[in-house]
């Protein structure tokens, strides 16, 4: 298992390889359906100035959180993929979540560097390595605004990186 703290370098991206076993720790954001968009939008309008973050070796989890904790949500949604090329362009390393992505969508994580983790669809085991929790952006949307995580070994397996897939 290789364990990995955000923010992610290029150097750690260079030496993952596709069925990599990992544990992140960190800061690491989630976000879905409702928030992604409007975050590649901002970053494709250049209107990034009022976030308290920065996307370089950011690490996103395609998930709201809800009272029952974080568990990815299936990433190819056309809400939540369309978003993948912009966040990665703008720093994003990792997108942690669940399904398969498109060629195109392979391309861009390739172009910029950037991997798809796949982790278990397990809300309790997830949830319990969530250290704090903080709503950083849309907290209209409620359960689904972006929030900003520290969390300790969240498990995954890369399923996208350097143009090969699982």
């Amino acid at each position: 298992m290789k364990k990995i703290q955000t923010p992610i370098s290029d150097d750690v991206i260079n030496d993952l390889k596709v069925g990599d076993k990992i544990s992140i720790s960190g800061l690491m954001y989630c976000g879905r359906d409702a928030v992604l968009p409007k975050l590649a939008k901002s970053i494709e309008n250049e209107d990034t100035d009022k976030y308290p973050f920065d996307f370089k070796g950011m690490a996103i989890m395609h998930t709201a959180f809800s009272v029952a904790g974080i568990a990815p949500t299936t990433s190819n949604k056309a809400e939540i993929e369309s978003s993948i090329p912009t966040l990665s362009q703008a720093g994003v390393k990792f997108h942690i979540g669940k399904g398969s992505l498109s060629d195109k969508t392979k391309e861009s994580l390739n172009k910029y560097n950037a991997v798809f983790i796949v982790t278990p669809p397990v809300a309790a085991l997830l949830t319990n390595n969530v250290i704090s929790k903080k709503c950083v952006a849309y907290e209209e949307e409620g359960m689904e605004a972006f929030f900003e995580l520290e969390v300790k070994d969240i498990p995954g397996i890369v399923a996208i990186a350097h143009g090969e897939s699982l």
